[in-house]
């Protein structure tokens, strides 16, 4: 049988003129050989194509481990890992991303973002309250000034008024800040009420190098630095006044003025007369 399928081949070659060779691989190749892959090697692909789609059963993917793998090798080719495999803690399974996931739904434009509005909103100002210490009381006060004296403690940020018995009464207060500290002893020229406000020739010059304009006069009221009373100290320019800013009693903030509370200095106005002596320490 085989000398006669030879033979055939022989014949046919003779017919349509090709070798002996050319037709022995036609007669072997005529049906293709099934094409089988390691399913290993397919596991992953059909992972990512197939969205949903589990491994072959019995089938887990191992981590990917370190070395040289020779894939060329039939007999270590199969017994190697992927080369793009999952860790074990992972489902053998690959979710797909749906849109949802990929685009935030109801995103808000750049140009309507809240940050933007917030930005063109006024900041408020945070006011700190003040310290209990620096709020009117009575207190024992040993001194060899008679009573009605005003002594000034500008270290301690404290204003006593001597009363009798050894007694005081003490307020905070807000002093002159570096370079606008001093002592003396002087007494009160003039009181006002709500006073006007003429800032000096120097701290006009002053402020305007700072960027920072201050009017020649100020009218009275709320709104005015000397705030709501002032006891004027002989003929220089300092005063015990009151203040739009009270979170400021207690700090060394101002030009070399004693500032108070508006409440305090109102009480105080109403305790003291001209001719009042102060003593600033």
């Amino acid at each position: 049988m085989p000398s006669r399928s030879k033979s055939l081949v022989l014949i046919l070659s003779a017919i349509t003129g090709l070798t002996a060779a050319e037709a022995a691989a036609q007669e072997r190749y005529r049906e293709r050989p099934p094409v089988v892959v390691s399913p290993d090697l397919t596991a992953p692909w059909v992972m990512q194509l197939g969205g949903q789609a589990r491994a072959p059963g019995g089938y887990r993917v191992q981590p990917m481990q370190r070395g040289v793998r020779d894939y060329r090798d039939p007999a270590t080719r199969d017994a190697a890992q992927p080369r793009y495999a999952y860790p074990s803690r992972q489902p053998a399974y690959v979710v797909p991303r749906t849109q949802t996931t990929q685009i935030r739904p109801n995103r808000v434009p750049a140009q309507q973002a809240p940050v933007q509005q917030a930005a063109m909103q006024r900041v408020p100002v945070i006011k700190g309250q003040i310290e209990p210490q620096f709020l009117p009381q009575m207190v024992e006060y040993k001194t060899e000034h008679k009573p009605g004296t005003i002594v000034i403690d500008t270290n301690n940020r404290f204003l006593y008024l001597v009363m009798e018995g050894g007694q005081a009464k003490r307020y905070g207060v807000g002093v002159g800040k570096p370079g606008f500290e001093w002592a003396g002893t002087h007494t009160v020229t003039r009181k006002a009420e709500w006073p006007d406000w003429h800032p000096p020739k120097e701290m006009i010059a002053r402020e305007a190098a700072k960027g920072h304009y201050l009017p020649v006069k100020m009218e009275g009221g709320p709104e005015n630095p000397l705030g709501a009373r002032a006891l004027y100290l002989g003929s220089t320019l300092y005063r015990i006044h009151g203040t739009n800013a009270p979170w400021t009693i207690g700090s060394a903030v101002s030009s070399g003025c004693i500032r108070m509370r508006n409440e305090d200095v109102t009480d105080l106005y109403g305790r003291v007369n001209v001719g009042t002596k102060v003593i600033v320490m």
